[in-house]
């Protein structure tokens, strides 16, 4: 029985001393990269200056066209992330921040993102590389249910998002293999492809979001112009009083949900295609740029 005990003993310790090894390695890697997506674009940077930055899920990745903006002498950057929630905005919006980032606009996607405040595990895995290294996303993770595990366990984050941050990214960074997420200034068009154009939205309900105050609170510190929008949706699309809705909450948001109308417009029927997008982003520039 002793030496059972001491056998098990002795496996743990090596088992520990293995996993903080690992995690060790995996980090200083995820550390030195900056060209596979947005987020360690943005946390292994330093100082860049920008006249428009855009933030969102994939309805501002897809539907803000950044030539467009430069064709007019604004240095952009489009920071949406497909999947992504706004508790992933706010935190890449803080890091900008932290890494003295001079911005003079930012425009926010804000309409079905704003009915959570949940994270989006796909995303918000990207940022847990630099977690013992930040003290702003240490915080804004501080408050999730599985920190204590995330942050104390040695190698437990990339094993549990094995997908997201495992030895496959971790591999890919080391070896600096670049992916399209920053090309066209980090827009992606969505080109000759056509999905669902019929949706249902009406389960959703938009709350006084958190993590949308926090983007508020932000731009008002550091004296930047927020532009917060809603985003073209089909016409063939169930429950568009949610937009409404929205602007009852929040009167200051953009409504733009019919902004571009017919199907050939769009990719699917909550994501515009190029064409659209253009569209899209020609009208948001002359309504906040023109000048």
């Amino acid at each position: 029985m002793k030496k059972f005990i001491l056998f098990a003993f002795k496996s743990l310790i090596v088992t520990v001393l293995i996993a903080v090894v690992l995690d060790f390695l995996y980090t200083a890697v995820f550390l030195q990269a900056s060209n596979r997506g947005k987020i360690d674009y943005v946390y292994n940077s330093k100082q860049r200056n920008y006249d428009v930055v855009i933030l969102g899920s994939s309805r501002a990745n897809n539907h803000f066209v950044t030539q467009l903006f430069e064709q007019k002498g604004l240095k952009a950057f489009n920071y949406g992330m497909s999947g992504s929630h706004l508790f992933e905005a706010s935190l890449i919006l803080k890091l900008m921040i932290e890494k003295k980032y001079k911005i003079q606009n930012v425009i926010i996607e804000a309409d079905l993102n704003l009915s959570n405040e949940k994270r989006a595990e796909g995303i918000a895995s990207k940022f847990l590389p630099y977690i013992h290294s930040s003290k702003i996303i240490k915080k804004h993770f501080s408050q999730e249910k599985d920190f204590s595990k995330l942050f104390y366990i040695p190698f437990y984050r990339y094993i549990v998002f094995d997908a997201q941050i495992g030895f496959r990214e971790m591999f890919f960074n080391f070896i600096h293999t670049k992916t399209s997420h920053l090309q066209n200034s980090g827009y992606y068009p969505l080109v000759n492809k056509k999905g669902n154009m019929k949706n249902d939205i009406s389960a959703l309900k938009p709350i006084q979001n958190k993590y949308y105050e926090e983007i508020k609170q932000i731009c008002k510190a550091n004296k930047i112009n927020l532009i917060a929008v809603m985003t073209p949706m089909c016409a063939n699309t169930k429950g568009l009083d949610y937009f409404k809705k929205v602007n009852k909450i929040y009167p200051e948001i953009h409504n733009y949900e019919n902004a571009v109308e017919g199907d050939h417009y769009f990719s699917s029927c909550g994501h515009l295609n190029d064409a659209g997008a253009k569209m899209f982003t020609s009208k948001i520039i002359k309504d906040f740029f023109s000048k």
